[in-house]
């Protein structure tokens, strides 16, 4: 158990406010790194449960935001009690968790240029769900619901059957960012020790969903492509969400300015026409209807105009980009990239960062999610172990009880990495 040398404060000074961004304060962060942040856990998370501390965790970069966004990079420390003296004496809004370095990050500035490097990581993914703005028609922005969320449960079936079944890795955790999307930490021994370019490389391979905003068809995968084992699983995987989220939750094909969106992507002008005309005569049908009418009448053309026209794809095409994660690339493919530490708190919401269990993509609540002020509140009348963190520290100690020394698993046979 580490100890702090900080006094504690007592619970009931601790400000108080409705759930949210009212109860963030030093006060209330201190009392949050004090009473309730894992810190033993996370400590042997960061050092892969050696006895005693290594370059896994002192040569590792955290950073801090603190007083409204001073930030502070380049910070390492000898041992899993020293981080916690100084972010119980910091405070900070926001912790950050970077690359291990060749040295501690917190001499950079005394050594010699190209003396220090990064050299290792948890390859690392963020899925936001701004990335699916474009499709989503219940929230935009910042915001998310129960319905769009649902992208971000296909997201991590996707990509964690990817990183399990493609390239072999196990050690896996995800961890809702406290807002609006989710991130994904690989700590096999292999996936850290991957630089720039096999990061990309993964990256690359997981990324289907490609063009700008003025681009109306972002997937136009060739035979050969659409038979990848990786297009054919994630397939079967958004079949299972694609009518629920795309035409019932999101209605994607309600309104003309919806349906134009999607009729955009046909490479038949008078296929787009038709149906148009058609739809525009009999608005109230329902989404569901329109695309299985627009499938039918996709289908009919293109048995008689044939695959090269791009007809006989489009629905599998269709389904890909509307549902298949959006990754964040810069986020994975640069060993140095920083990524926010789980259990932080998020500074926009209050909610903490929680890891979620890979039995429970389908049933995590991001808004079940603990917010500060809860948690603090629930201090008052418990222990630390009553309160609604405790689940998610449970589901953390046990992802880290994995990662006792053992030899990583060798790689499955993975085909071409390219599509």
């Amino acid at each position: 158990m580490m100890v702090t040398d900080e006094p504690k404060m007592d619970i009931d000074e601790v400000p108080m406010a409705v759930d949210g961004i009212e109860d963030i304060s030093t006060e209330t962060l201190a009392q949050y790194y004090q009473r309730l942040f894992p810190f033993s856990v996370f400590y042997q998370w960061l050092n892969y449960k050696a006895p005693a501390p290594t370059s896994l965790f002192t040569h590792r970069e955290f950073s801090f935001t603190i007083n409204d966004g001073i930030y502070l990079r380049y910070q390492s420390f000898k041992d899993g009690d020293e981080l916690h003296r100084e972010v119980q004496r910091l405070a900070p809004s926001k912790i950050d968790i970077g690359a291990v370095f060749t040295a501690q990050p917190r001499n950079a500035k005394s050594l010699q240029p190209g003396a220090f490097r990064p050299v290792a990581k948890e390859l690392v993914f963020d899925v936001d769900m701004t990335d699916y703005d474009d499709v989503r028609t219940c929230c935009q922005g910042g915001s998310i619901c129960k319905l769009c969320w649902r992208f971000m449960i296909v997201a991590m079936h996707v990509v964690d059957r990817a990183l399990r079944e493609d390239f072999g890795f196990e050690k896996i955790m995800w961890v809702y960012s406290g807002r609006r999307g989710v991130h994904c930490w690989v700590c096999d021994e292999r996936a850290r020790a991957l630089d720039d370019a096999g990061r990309k490389a993964v990256a690359k391979y997981l990324s289907m969903v490609r063009g700008g905003a003025e681009q109306s068809r972002k997937v136009n995968l060739s035979q050969r492509q659409a038979a990848h084992p990786h297009v054919t699983r994630s397939m079967n995987i958004i079949e299972e969400y694609f009518e629920d989220i795309l035409l019932v939750d999101q209605e994607i094909l309600l309104t003309q300015e919806r349906w134009t969106k999607i009729l955009a992507a046909l490479p038949d002008e008078e296929l787009r026409k038709s149906l148009d005309a058609q739809w525009s005569k009999h608005p109230d049908r329902s989404s569901v209807e329109k695309w299985s009418e627009m499938i039918d009448a996709v289908d009919r053309r293109a048995s008689k105009r044939g695959a090269k026209f791009g007809l006989a794809s489009f629905e599998r095409d269709m389904m890909l980009q509307l549902t298949y994660p959006r990754l964040d690339e810069n986020v994975t493919t640069h060993l140095n990239h920083l990524l926010k530490s789980p259990f932080c708190v998020h500074p926009k919401t209050g909610r903490v960062c929680t890891p979620i269990a890979s039995d429970c993509f389908d049933s995590f609540d991001p808004f079940q999610a603990p917010t500060l002020g809860q948690l603090l509140r629930e201090l008052n009348s418990g222990s630390s172990d009553s309160t609604s963190l405790a689940e998610y520290v449970n589901t953390f100690s046990s992802f880290v009880d994995t990662l006792l020394p053992v030899q990583d698993a060798k790689p499955s046979q993975v085909p071409s990495l390219e599509f």
